[in-house]
């Protein structure tokens, strides 16, 4: 089986990671509460395009092509991995 490529979002991490570590200078400059806030809440939904980003591809590759397949295990593995998913970010 293969798996979508995410190079694209190695851009985006690295980004992110560049705002991360300006947030850490903010805080180390004792920058204003407010903006180190803002910075963060930036930062987190950039985050957030990476994950939606991801997991789209996820759905759109590798769960449609378990469908497209004829294996009933790998369908209900698919179908198990999605429930799984959904459970563990409801609960964060």
């Amino acid at each position: 089986m293969t798996h979508p490529a995410h190079n694209d979002q190695l851009i985006a991490l690295k980004r992110i990671e560049g705002q991360i570590r300006g947030i850490q200078k903010m805080i180390g400059a004792n920058k204003y509460c407010v903006d180190i806030v803002t910075q963060l809440h930036a930062t987190i939904g950039a985050i957030l395009r990476v994950e939606d980003t991801i997991l789209k591809r996820h759905f759109q590759g590798c769960v449609a092509n378990a469908f497209r397949g004829k294996s009933e295990k790998e369908k209900e593995q698919k179908i198990a991995e999605v429930l799984e998913l959904l459970t563990r970010f409801r609960r964060s």
